[in-house]
């Protein structure tokens, strides 16, 4: 099956430091953020963002965790076989502090709000930002919306984006599959944060 390359490797890296610097202009020192990846696939971002954060502020050390929301999901008990948990690593207080979830691609928002039932039990945070690399917009089925987008991509039903990441398929990308021969009807490229 065709797939369309929305991002390769060098605007992948462009798009996560474009990223960095949004979080930087709007959160100064991060001193009081705490960036948290959703499991599966957003920890992997997370962990990117993390380490340019430091380079950007110097090895300044940025809180960060990873959220599993495999309870939370309202699909849950519909699935024919049980959910694995993903691991969860929340070794720091959220109480008080500002909160960026993170994740590869908002799609549905059902991952997020499950993400933020998961977060929710782990305290009360000042307030709760989304970053996500995709926004595929027009799909929406819950009143969820990103504050910093890497990407808009515009997407047809039967048509699915997936992140590759270096650490995980040994190469930065997006792609786009299926539909009519693997294009969107539109890609807007600008990272932009909402805030």
């Amino acid at each position: 099956m065709h797939a369309a390359t929305l991002l390769d490797s060098t605007a992948f890296g462009l798009t996560v430091q474009r990223l960095c610097y949004q979080l930087v202009e709007d959160h100064d020192d991060l001193s009081n953020t705490v960036l948290l990846g959703l499991q599966p696939r957003g920890v992997f971002l997370s962990r990117r963002l993390v380490r340019e954060l430091g380079r950007i502020l110097g090895g300044a050390r940025i809180g960060s965790g990873e959220l599993d929301i495999t309870f939370h999901r309202d699909d849950f008990r519909r699935r024919p076989m049980p959910l694995a948990p993903n691991a969860m690593q929340m070794d720091l207080s959220i109480e008080g502090r500002h909160v960026v979830l993170i994740d590869d691609v908002l799609y549905t928002g059902r991952s997020i709000r499950a993400g933020l039932d998961a977060l929710l039990s782990f305290g009360r945070p000042a307030s709760v930002q989304l970053l996500v690399l995709i926004d595929r917009r027009f799909a929406r089925e819950l009143p969820i919306a990103a504050d910093y987008v890497g990407r808009w991509v515009d997407s047809i039903e039967g048509q699915r984006v997936t992140v590759d990441c270096a650490e995980t398929e040994g190469e930065d990308r997006v792609l786009l599959h299926g539909g009519d021969g693997g294009t969107a009807r539109g890609i807007h490229h600008q990272a932009s944060s909402t805030t």
